[in-house]
Protein backbone atom coordinates (compact mmCIF):
# COMPACT_ATOMS: atom_id res chain seq x y z
CA UNK A 1 0.00 0.00 0.00
CA UNK A 2 1.24 3.47 -0.90
CA UNK A 3 2.02 5.96 1.86
CA UNK A 4 0.39 9.36 2.28
CA UNK A 5 3.68 10.90 1.14
CA UNK A 6 3.56 8.96 -2.11
CA UNK A 7 -0.11 9.86 -2.69
CA UNK A 8 0.83 13.51 -2.20
CA UNK A 9 3.71 13.13 -4.65
CA UNK A 10 1.34 11.62 -7.22
CA UNK A 11 -1.03 14.57 -6.80
CA UNK A 12 1.81 17.03 -7.40
CA UNK A 13 3.39 15.35 -10.44
CA UNK A 14 0.02 14.79 -12.11
CA UNK A 15 0.26 18.42 -13.22
CA UNK A 16 3.50 19.04 -15.11
CA UNK A 17 3.24 22.82 -15.07
CA UNK A 18 2.61 23.01 -11.33
CA UNK A 19 5.50 20.63 -10.69
CA UNK A 20 7.88 22.71 -12.81
CA UNK A 21 6.93 25.88 -10.97
CA UNK A 22 7.23 24.16 -7.57
CA UNK A 23 10.63 22.48 -8.03
CA UNK A 24 12.57 25.42 -6.62
CA UNK A 25 10.68 24.95 -3.33
CA UNK A 26 11.07 21.15 -3.16
CA UNK A 27 13.66 19.70 -0.74
CA UNK A 28 16.36 17.72 -2.54
CA UNK A 29 15.60 14.54 -0.57
CA UNK A 30 12.09 14.46 -2.07
CA UNK A 31 13.36 14.13 -5.65
CA UNK A 32 13.53 10.28 -5.52
CA UNK A 33 9.93 10.16 -4.26
CA UNK A 34 8.72 12.50 -7.00
CA UNK A 35 10.69 10.55 -9.61
CA UNK A 36 9.03 7.22 -8.78
CA UNK A 37 5.58 8.83 -8.65
CA UNK A 38 6.09 10.50 -12.04
CA UNK A 39 7.47 7.23 -13.51
CA UNK A 40 4.38 5.38 -12.29
CA UNK A 41 2.09 7.97 -13.88
CA UNK A 42 4.26 8.18 -17.05
CA UNK A 43 4.71 11.91 -16.65
CA UNK A 44 7.55 12.32 -19.13
CA UNK A 45 7.75 16.09 -18.83
CA UNK A 46 8.03 15.89 -15.02
CA UNK A 47 10.72 13.19 -15.24
CA UNK A 48 12.68 15.40 -17.63
CA UNK A 49 12.42 18.39 -15.30
CA UNK A 50 13.51 16.33 -12.30
CA UNK A 51 16.58 15.02 -14.12
CA UNK A 52 17.42 18.45 -15.50
CA UNK A 53 17.62 19.73 -11.91
CA UNK A 54 18.78 16.55 -10.12
CA UNK A 55 20.31 17.65 -6.80
CA UNK A 56 21.96 14.39 -5.66
CA UNK A 57 25.40 12.96 -6.43
CA UNK A 58 23.94 9.76 -7.89
CA UNK A 59 21.00 8.80 -10.08
CA UNK A 60 20.44 5.03 -9.80
CA UNK A 61 17.45 4.00 -11.88
CA UNK A 62 17.14 0.49 -10.42
CA UNK A 63 17.16 1.72 -6.83
CA UNK A 64 14.73 4.55 -7.54
CA UNK A 65 12.20 2.21 -9.19
CA UNK A 66 12.63 -0.65 -6.72
CA UNK A 67 10.47 -1.32 -3.64
CA UNK A 68 10.41 1.53 -1.13
CA UNK A 69 8.64 2.20 2.15
CA UNK A 70 6.44 4.77 0.44
CA UNK A 71 5.53 2.52 -2.51
CA UNK A 72 6.44 -1.19 -2.21
CA UNK A 73 5.75 -2.10 -5.86
CA UNK A 74 8.82 -2.69 -8.02
CA UNK A 75 8.64 -0.66 -11.25
CA UNK A 76 11.97 -1.82 -12.69
CA UNK A 77 10.21 -4.14 -15.18
CA UNK A 78 8.64 -1.11 -16.85
CA UNK A 79 10.98 -0.21 -19.70
CA UNK A 80 8.56 2.57 -20.60
CA UNK A 81 9.69 4.44 -23.70
CA UNK A 82 8.16 7.76 -22.59
CA UNK A 83 9.84 7.63 -19.18
CA UNK A 84 13.24 6.36 -20.30
CA UNK A 85 13.52 8.87 -23.13
CA UNK A 86 12.66 11.61 -20.64
CA UNK A 87 15.40 10.35 -18.28
CA UNK A 88 18.10 10.37 -20.96
CA UNK A 89 17.13 13.71 -22.49
CA UNK A 90 16.92 15.11 -18.95
CA UNK A 91 20.52 14.02 -18.32
CA UNK A 92 21.68 15.88 -21.42
CA UNK A 93 19.76 19.01 -20.41
CA UNK A 94 21.19 18.76 -16.87
CA UNK A 95 24.57 19.59 -18.40
CA UNK A 96 23.14 22.45 -20.44
CA UNK A 97 20.99 23.91 -17.65
CA UNK A 98 22.48 27.31 -16.72
CA UNK A 99 20.17 27.97 -13.77
CA UNK A 100 19.62 24.75 -11.80
CA UNK A 101 17.61 24.76 -8.59
CA UNK A 102 20.53 23.20 -6.70
CA UNK A 103 24.29 23.13 -7.11
CA UNK A 104 25.27 20.52 -9.69
CA UNK A 105 26.53 17.50 -7.76
CA UNK A 106 25.61 14.63 -10.08
CA UNK A 107 28.60 12.36 -10.75
CA UNK A 108 27.06 8.98 -11.63
CA UNK A 109 23.93 7.91 -13.52
CA UNK A 110 23.31 4.16 -13.36
CA UNK A 111 20.84 2.93 -16.00
CA UNK A 112 21.47 -0.78 -15.38
CA UNK A 113 18.45 -1.52 -13.20
CA UNK A 114 15.79 -1.85 -15.92
CA UNK A 115 14.53 -5.39 -16.65
CA UNK A 116 13.23 -5.96 -20.18
CA UNK A 117 10.13 -8.18 -20.05
CA UNK A 118 7.51 -9.31 -22.56
CA UNK A 119 4.42 -7.64 -21.06
CA UNK A 120 4.76 -3.93 -20.38
CA UNK A 121 2.46 -2.69 -17.61
CA UNK A 122 2.90 0.96 -18.51
CA UNK A 123 -0.06 2.69 -20.15
CA UNK A 124 1.78 3.52 -23.36
CA UNK A 125 2.54 -0.20 -23.88
CA UNK A 126 5.73 0.78 -25.68
CA UNK A 127 9.14 -0.20 -24.39
CA UNK A 128 12.64 1.11 -25.00
CA UNK A 129 14.90 -1.94 -24.92
CA UNK A 130 18.61 -1.94 -24.30
CA UNK A 131 19.39 -1.63 -28.03
CA UNK A 132 17.18 1.44 -28.17
CA UNK A 133 18.65 2.83 -24.94
CA UNK A 134 22.15 2.36 -26.35
CA UNK A 135 21.34 4.22 -29.56
CA UNK A 136 19.52 7.05 -27.80
CA UNK A 137 22.30 7.63 -25.26
CA UNK A 138 24.92 7.57 -28.01
CA UNK A 139 23.02 10.16 -30.08
CA UNK A 140 22.45 12.39 -27.05
CA UNK A 141 26.16 12.39 -26.19
CA UNK A 142 27.02 13.48 -29.71
CA UNK A 143 24.19 16.07 -29.79
CA UNK A 144 25.40 17.43 -26.45
CA UNK A 145 28.87 18.09 -27.84
CA UNK A 146 27.40 19.78 -30.90
CA UNK A 147 25.23 22.01 -28.69
CA UNK A 148 28.18 22.92 -26.45
CA UNK A 149 30.19 23.89 -29.52
CA UNK A 150 27.34 26.10 -30.69
CA UNK A 151 26.93 27.95 -27.37
CA UNK A 152 29.27 30.58 -25.90
CA UNK A 153 31.99 29.00 -23.78
CA UNK A 154 30.88 28.34 -20.21
CA UNK A 155 33.78 27.41 -17.88
CA UNK A 156 31.42 25.75 -15.36
CA UNK A 157 30.80 23.01 -17.92
CA UNK A 158 34.36 21.84 -17.37
CA UNK A 159 33.44 20.85 -13.81
CA UNK A 160 30.69 18.50 -14.98
CA UNK A 161 31.71 14.88 -15.46
CA UNK A 162 28.98 12.25 -15.18
CA UNK A 163 29.69 8.54 -15.54
CA UNK A 164 26.67 6.95 -17.26
CA UNK A 165 26.66 3.22 -16.53
CA UNK A 166 24.76 1.24 -19.15
CA UNK A 167 24.21 -2.19 -20.65
CA UNK A 168 25.55 -1.47 -24.15
CA UNK A 169 23.97 -3.40 -27.05
CA UNK A 170 25.55 -2.91 -30.48
CA UNK A 171 24.56 -4.26 -33.89
CA UNK A 172 25.38 -3.15 -37.42
CA UNK A 173 22.32 -0.89 -37.22
CA UNK A 174 23.59 1.32 -34.39
CA UNK A 175 27.34 0.70 -34.68
CA UNK A 176 28.36 4.08 -36.12
CA UNK A 177 26.34 5.99 -33.57
CA UNK A 178 27.69 3.92 -30.65
CA UNK A 179 31.22 4.25 -31.99
CA UNK A 180 30.97 8.05 -32.04
CA UNK A 181 29.79 8.17 -28.43
CA UNK A 182 32.75 6.08 -27.27
CA UNK A 183 35.30 7.99 -29.32
CA UNK A 184 34.26 11.40 -27.95
CA UNK A 185 33.90 10.17 -24.37
CA UNK A 186 36.94 12.06 -23.10
CA UNK A 187 35.46 15.35 -24.38
CA UNK A 188 31.83 14.81 -23.40
CA UNK A 189 30.48 15.62 -19.90
CA UNK A 190 28.31 12.47 -20.19
CA UNK A 191 30.81 9.62 -20.17
CA UNK A 192 29.47 6.26 -21.35
CA UNK A 193 30.66 3.46 -19.05
CA UNK A 194 29.83 -0.03 -20.31
CA UNK A 195 29.22 -2.42 -17.44
CA UNK A 196 27.80 -5.00 -19.84
CA UNK A 197 28.27 -5.33 -23.59
CA UNK A 198 26.24 -7.34 -26.11
CA UNK A 199 27.11 -7.68 -29.80
CA UNK A 200 24.94 -9.19 -32.53
CA UNK A 201 24.91 -8.99 -36.34
CA UNK A 202 28.36 -7.41 -36.33
CA UNK A 203 31.56 -8.13 -38.25
CA UNK A 204 34.61 -9.26 -36.29
CA UNK A 205 36.75 -6.21 -37.14
CA UNK A 206 34.06 -3.87 -35.87
CA UNK A 207 33.50 -6.02 -32.79
CA UNK A 208 37.21 -6.06 -31.87
CA UNK A 209 37.52 -2.31 -32.39
CA UNK A 210 34.43 -1.64 -30.30
CA UNK A 211 35.69 -3.85 -27.48
CA UNK A 212 38.91 -1.83 -27.33
CA UNK A 213 36.87 1.33 -26.83
CA UNK A 214 34.45 0.08 -24.14
CA UNK A 215 37.24 -0.23 -21.55
CA UNK A 216 37.41 -4.05 -21.26
CA UNK A 217 39.17 -3.84 -17.90
CA UNK A 218 35.89 -2.60 -16.33
CA UNK A 219 33.51 -4.85 -18.26
CA UNK A 220 31.48 -7.27 -16.09
CA UNK A 221 29.35 -8.99 -18.72
CA UNK A 222 30.17 -9.81 -22.34
CA UNK A 223 27.66 -11.38 -24.75
CA UNK A 224 28.72 -12.17 -28.31
CA UNK A 225 25.71 -13.82 -29.90
CA UNK A 226 23.90 -15.13 -32.98
CA UNK A 227 25.21 -13.43 -36.13
CA UNK A 228 28.78 -12.84 -35.04
CA UNK A 229 30.85 -15.42 -36.90
CA UNK A 230 33.50 -16.03 -34.28
CA UNK A 231 35.57 -19.22 -34.19
CA UNK A 232 38.21 -20.53 -31.79
CA UNK A 233 41.06 -18.80 -33.58
CA UNK A 234 39.28 -15.43 -33.42
CA UNK A 235 38.57 -15.88 -29.72
CA UNK A 236 42.23 -16.71 -29.12
CA UNK A 237 43.30 -13.51 -30.88
CA UNK A 238 40.78 -11.48 -28.86
CA UNK A 239 41.93 -12.90 -25.52
CA UNK A 240 45.60 -12.47 -26.47
CA UNK A 241 45.12 -8.74 -27.05
CA UNK A 242 42.51 -7.75 -24.46
CA UNK A 243 42.21 -8.48 -20.74
CA UNK A 244 38.89 -8.75 -18.91
CA UNK A 245 39.92 -8.84 -15.22
CA UNK A 246 36.44 -7.96 -13.87
CA UNK A 247 34.39 -10.12 -16.23
CA UNK A 248 31.72 -12.10 -14.39
CA UNK A 249 29.67 -13.42 -17.30
CA UNK A 250 30.74 -14.56 -20.78
CA UNK A 251 28.46 -15.72 -23.62
CA UNK A 252 29.93 -16.90 -26.92
CA UNK A 253 28.08 -17.43 -30.22
CA UNK A 254 27.07 -20.76 -31.75
CA UNK A 255 30.00 -22.77 -33.11
CA UNK A 256 32.55 -20.59 -31.36
CA UNK A 257 34.15 -23.96 -30.64
CA UNK A 258 34.12 -26.83 -33.11
CA UNK A 259 36.57 -29.50 -32.00
CA UNK A 260 35.69 -31.77 -34.93
CA UNK A 261 37.86 -29.73 -37.25
CA UNK A 262 40.83 -29.66 -34.87
CA UNK A 263 44.04 -31.27 -36.09
CA UNK A 264 46.64 -32.58 -33.65
CA UNK A 265 48.67 -29.36 -33.68
CA UNK A 266 45.53 -27.28 -33.13
CA UNK A 267 44.77 -28.77 -29.70
CA UNK A 268 46.91 -26.07 -28.11
CA UNK A 269 44.23 -23.49 -29.01
CA UNK A 270 41.87 -24.96 -26.41
CA UNK A 271 44.64 -25.02 -23.83
CA UNK A 272 45.51 -21.38 -24.53
CA UNK A 273 41.88 -20.26 -24.33
CA UNK A 274 41.42 -22.23 -21.09
CA UNK A 275 44.44 -20.49 -19.59
CA UNK A 276 43.15 -17.06 -20.66
CA UNK A 277 39.76 -17.80 -19.09
CA UNK A 278 41.50 -18.84 -15.87
CA UNK A 279 42.94 -15.33 -15.57
CA UNK A 280 39.41 -13.95 -15.32
CA UNK A 281 39.30 -14.40 -11.57
CA UNK A 282 35.73 -13.01 -11.31
CA UNK A 283 34.23 -15.27 -14.01
CA UNK A 284 31.15 -17.07 -12.66
CA UNK A 285 28.88 -17.47 -15.70
CA UNK A 286 29.82 -19.18 -18.96
CA UNK A 287 27.54 -19.90 -21.93
CA UNK A 288 28.86 -22.01 -24.82
CA UNK A 289 25.53 -23.09 -26.34
CA UNK A 290 25.68 -24.79 -29.76
CA UNK A 291 29.45 -25.17 -29.76
CA UNK A 292 30.87 -28.62 -30.47
CA UNK A 293 32.97 -29.66 -27.48
CA UNK A 294 32.94 -33.44 -27.78
CA UNK A 295 35.53 -34.86 -25.38
CA UNK A 296 37.20 -31.49 -24.77
CA UNK A 297 35.20 -29.96 -21.93
CA UNK A 298 37.89 -30.84 -19.39
CA UNK A 299 40.60 -29.15 -21.44
CA UNK A 300 38.59 -25.95 -21.64
CA UNK A 301 37.15 -25.73 -18.12
CA UNK A 302 39.70 -27.41 -15.85
CA UNK A 303 42.16 -24.46 -15.90
CA UNK A 304 39.51 -22.24 -14.21
CA UNK A 305 40.51 -21.64 -10.60
CA UNK A 306 37.19 -20.22 -9.39
CA UNK A 307 33.97 -22.27 -9.57
CA UNK A 308 31.28 -21.33 -12.08
CA UNK A 309 27.74 -20.61 -10.88
CA UNK A 310 26.15 -20.68 -14.34
CA UNK A 311 27.08 -23.15 -17.07
CA UNK A 312 25.27 -23.43 -20.42
CA UNK A 313 26.44 -26.40 -22.49
CA UNK A 314 23.22 -26.89 -24.43
CA UNK A 315 23.61 -28.68 -27.77
CA UNK A 316 27.39 -29.02 -27.39
CA UNK A 317 27.58 -32.69 -28.51
CA UNK A 318 28.94 -33.85 -25.16
CA UNK A 319 30.05 -37.45 -24.69
CA UNK A 320 30.66 -39.73 -21.70
CA UNK A 321 34.09 -38.21 -20.97
CA UNK A 322 32.55 -34.72 -20.80
CA UNK A 323 29.76 -35.85 -18.48
CA UNK A 324 32.24 -37.70 -16.25
CA UNK A 325 34.33 -34.54 -15.96
CA UNK A 326 31.32 -32.38 -15.15
CA UNK A 327 30.13 -34.78 -12.44
CA UNK A 328 33.49 -34.60 -10.67
CA UNK A 329 34.73 -31.09 -11.45
CA UNK A 330 35.34 -28.07 -9.23
CA UNK A 331 32.22 -26.35 -10.55
CA UNK A 332 29.59 -29.04 -9.81
CA UNK A 333 28.92 -28.25 -6.09
CA UNK A 334 28.56 -24.52 -6.85
CA UNK A 335 26.27 -24.56 -9.89
CA UNK A 336 23.13 -22.44 -9.62
CA UNK A 337 22.15 -22.52 -13.30
CA UNK A 338 22.76 -25.57 -15.52
CA UNK A 339 21.65 -26.08 -19.13
CA UNK A 340 22.31 -29.46 -20.76
CA UNK A 341 19.58 -29.24 -23.40
CA UNK A 342 20.00 -31.32 -26.55
CA UNK A 343 21.80 -34.19 -24.82
CA UNK A 344 20.34 -37.64 -24.10
CA UNK A 345 21.84 -37.52 -20.62
CA UNK A 346 19.27 -39.70 -18.82
CA UNK A 347 19.54 -42.63 -21.23
CA UNK A 348 23.18 -42.47 -22.37
CA UNK A 349 24.95 -41.16 -19.25
CA UNK A 350 22.58 -41.81 -16.32
CA UNK A 351 25.20 -42.44 -13.64
CA UNK A 352 27.30 -39.35 -14.42
CA UNK A 353 24.29 -37.09 -15.00
CA UNK A 354 22.60 -37.97 -11.74
CA UNK A 355 25.90 -37.71 -9.90
CA UNK A 356 26.24 -34.19 -11.33
CA UNK A 357 22.68 -33.41 -10.22
CA UNK A 358 23.46 -34.74 -6.75
CA UNK A 359 26.64 -32.67 -6.52
CA UNK A 360 24.72 -29.51 -7.47
CA UNK A 361 21.58 -30.26 -5.44
CA UNK A 362 22.44 -27.88 -2.59
CA UNK A 363 22.92 -24.85 -4.85
CA UNK A 364 20.97 -25.49 -8.08
CA UNK A 365 18.27 -22.88 -8.80
CA UNK A 366 17.68 -23.26 -12.54
CA UNK A 367 17.80 -26.54 -14.48
CA UNK A 368 17.16 -26.71 -18.25
CA UNK A 369 16.82 -30.09 -19.96
CA UNK A 370 15.05 -29.35 -23.23
CA UNK A 371 14.98 -32.02 -25.97
CA UNK A 372 16.89 -34.51 -23.82
CA UNK A 373 14.74 -37.52 -24.83
CA UNK A 374 13.43 -37.93 -21.28
CA UNK A 375 10.71 -40.61 -21.49
CA UNK A 376 8.19 -42.19 -19.15
CA UNK A 377 10.61 -45.01 -18.40
CA UNK A 378 13.04 -42.45 -16.97
CA UNK A 379 10.44 -41.04 -14.59
CA UNK A 380 11.59 -42.75 -11.38
CA UNK A 381 15.19 -41.66 -11.94
CA UNK A 382 14.07 -38.09 -12.58
CA UNK A 383 12.00 -38.03 -9.39
CA UNK A 384 14.94 -39.35 -7.36
CA UNK A 385 17.29 -36.84 -9.00
CA UNK A 386 15.06 -33.78 -8.57
CA UNK A 387 13.81 -34.40 -5.02
CA UNK A 388 17.07 -33.34 -3.25
CA UNK A 389 17.21 -30.07 -5.26
CA UNK A 390 15.44 -28.07 -2.56
CA UNK A 391 16.58 -24.69 -3.91
CA UNK A 392 15.33 -25.31 -7.44
CA UNK A 393 13.27 -22.34 -8.67
CA UNK A 394 13.04 -22.92 -12.41
CA UNK A 395 12.80 -26.17 -14.38
CA UNK A 396 12.47 -26.15 -18.18
CA UNK A 397 12.05 -29.45 -20.00
CA UNK A 398 10.30 -28.64 -23.27
CA UNK A 399 10.55 -31.08 -26.18
CA UNK A 400 10.72 -34.30 -24.15
CA UNK A 401 8.43 -37.25 -25.09
CA UNK A 402 6.57 -37.52 -21.78
CA UNK A 403 2.96 -38.64 -21.35
CA UNK A 404 0.32 -36.73 -19.41
CA UNK A 405 0.59 -39.29 -16.59
CA UNK A 406 4.33 -38.72 -16.30
CA UNK A 407 3.80 -34.95 -16.21
CA UNK A 408 1.25 -35.30 -13.40
CA UNK A 409 3.76 -37.32 -11.40
CA UNK A 410 6.45 -34.67 -11.95
CA UNK A 411 4.08 -31.86 -10.97
CA UNK A 412 3.46 -33.63 -7.66
CA UNK A 413 7.24 -33.57 -7.15
CA UNK A 414 7.42 -29.87 -8.06
CA UNK A 415 4.87 -29.13 -5.33
CA UNK A 416 7.31 -30.54 -2.78
CA UNK A 417 10.15 -28.21 -3.85
CA UNK A 418 9.73 -25.15 -1.59
CA UNK A 419 11.50 -22.63 -3.86
CA UNK A 420 9.94 -23.70 -7.18
CA UNK A 421 8.46 -20.71 -9.04
CA UNK A 422 8.41 -21.42 -12.78
CA UNK A 423 8.05 -24.50 -15.00
CA UNK A 424 8.18 -24.90 -18.77
CA UNK A 425 6.72 -28.32 -19.61
CA UNK A 426 6.27 -30.09 -22.98
CA UNK A 427 3.05 -30.81 -24.80
CA UNK A 428 2.23 -34.37 -23.60
CA UNK A 429 3.17 -37.06 -26.07
CA UNK A 430 -0.39 -38.43 -26.04
CA UNK A 431 -1.55 -35.13 -27.59
CA UNK A 432 0.42 -35.90 -30.77
CA UNK A 433 -0.43 -38.56 -33.38
CA UNK A 434 1.05 -42.01 -32.78
CA UNK A 435 4.46 -42.62 -34.28
CA UNK A 436 5.64 -39.01 -34.14
CA UNK A 437 9.42 -38.77 -33.91
CA UNK A 438 11.37 -36.68 -31.39
CA UNK A 439 12.91 -34.14 -31.44
CA UNK A 440 9.94 -32.52 -33.15
CA UNK A 441 10.50 -30.28 -36.16
CA UNK A 442 8.80 -26.89 -36.40
CA UNK A 443 6.14 -28.21 -38.77
CA UNK A 444 5.09 -30.98 -36.35
CA UNK A 445 5.46 -28.98 -33.16
CA UNK A 446 2.10 -27.23 -33.34
CA UNK A 447 0.13 -30.15 -34.84
CA UNK A 448 -1.29 -31.62 -31.66
CA UNK A 449 -4.74 -32.08 -30.15
CA UNK A 450 -5.24 -28.63 -28.61
CA UNK A 451 -8.46 -29.57 -26.86
CA UNK A 452 -6.81 -32.53 -25.15
CA UNK A 453 -3.79 -30.38 -24.25
CA UNK A 454 -6.02 -27.75 -22.59
CA UNK A 455 -7.74 -30.45 -20.54
CA UNK A 456 -4.42 -31.92 -19.37
CA UNK A 457 -3.04 -28.45 -18.60
CA UNK A 458 -6.06 -27.75 -16.44
CA UNK A 459 -5.44 -31.00 -14.54
CA UNK A 460 -1.79 -30.05 -14.00
CA UNK A 461 -2.77 -26.65 -12.62
CA UNK A 462 -5.29 -28.38 -10.35
CA UNK A 463 -2.43 -30.39 -8.84
CA UNK A 464 -0.67 -27.11 -8.00
CA UNK A 465 -3.83 -25.57 -6.54
CA UNK A 466 -4.61 -28.60 -4.38
CA UNK A 467 -1.07 -28.44 -2.96
CA UNK A 468 -1.49 -24.70 -2.22
CA UNK A 469 1.21 -23.88 -4.76
CA UNK A 470 -0.51 -21.11 -6.69
CA UNK A 471 2.86 -19.36 -6.61
CA UNK A 472 4.20 -21.80 -9.24
CA UNK A 473 3.70 -20.60 -12.82
CA UNK A 474 3.64 -23.30 -15.52
CA UNK A 475 3.51 -22.81 -19.28
CA UNK A 476 4.40 -24.34 -22.65
CA UNK A 477 6.05 -21.71 -24.89
CA UNK A 478 6.18 -23.83 -28.04
CA UNK A 479 8.83 -21.81 -29.80
CA UNK A 480 10.93 -20.92 -26.78
CA UNK A 481 10.90 -18.23 -24.13
CA UNK A 482 10.58 -14.55 -24.90
CA UNK A 483 13.90 -12.86 -25.69
CA UNK A 484 13.59 -9.05 -25.51
CA UNK A 485 16.85 -8.48 -27.38
CA UNK A 486 15.86 -10.65 -30.34
CA UNK A 487 12.40 -9.10 -30.33
CA UNK A 488 13.83 -5.59 -30.45
CA UNK A 489 16.28 -6.30 -33.29
CA UNK A 490 14.28 -8.93 -35.20
CA UNK A 491 14.08 -6.90 -38.43
CA UNK A 492 17.82 -6.34 -38.55
CA UNK A 493 18.47 -9.95 -37.55
CA UNK A 494 16.28 -11.21 -40.41
CA UNK A 495 17.98 -8.93 -42.94
CA UNK A 496 21.41 -10.05 -41.75
CA UNK A 497 20.45 -13.73 -42.09
CA UNK A 498 19.09 -13.14 -45.60
CA UNK A 499 22.27 -11.36 -46.66
CA UNK A 500 24.39 -14.18 -45.19
CA UNK A 501 22.35 -16.72 -47.18
CA UNK A 502 22.79 -14.69 -50.38
CA UNK A 503 26.56 -14.43 -49.81
CA UNK A 504 26.83 -18.19 -49.19
CA UNK A 505 24.81 -18.92 -52.34
CA UNK A 506 26.98 -16.57 -54.39
CA UNK A 507 30.17 -18.20 -53.10
CA UNK A 508 28.75 -21.64 -53.88
CA UNK A 509 27.82 -20.58 -57.43
CA UNK A 510 31.28 -19.09 -57.98
CA UNK A 511 32.92 -22.31 -56.78
CA UNK A 512 30.77 -24.37 -59.19
CA UNK A 513 31.72 -22.15 -62.11
CA UNK A 514 35.42 -22.56 -61.30
CA UNK A 515 34.99 -26.35 -61.22
CA UNK A 516 33.36 -26.30 -64.65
Amino acid sequence: MKSLRFASAEALVSNAQVTRESLQNVAYNLYPLLFKASYLLEQGEVIHNLLENWPLAEFNLGNLLGPTADYPEDLSTRACKICLEACLVGLKDYVLNDSPTYTKRLRAANLMGIQDVEVQLCKCQTSLGRWGRTGLLARLCFDLLVELQRRPFNPSILDISIDVFINFFVTEGNYECALQALMVRCHCPLKVRCVAFRADSLGLKKLFYMLRLVEPDSLEKLEIVHNVHMEMEHLQVLLNHLDFPRLVSLTLPARAFNVRRLQGEDESILTTIGEKLSRMSQLRELSLAFSILTGRTRKLLSPLKTPLRTLDLSNCSLNYADMAYLANCLHAPHLEVLDLSGHNVVNLYPSTFFKLLSQASCTLKVLILEECNIEDRNLNMMVVGLTPCRKLQVFKFLGNPLSSQALKCLFNVFCQLPKMKYIEFPVPRDCYPEGVNYPLDDATLSKFDHQKYEKITEELHTILLQANREDIKASTPLFGSYDPDIQETSNELGAFLLQSFRDALENFTTALKKMN
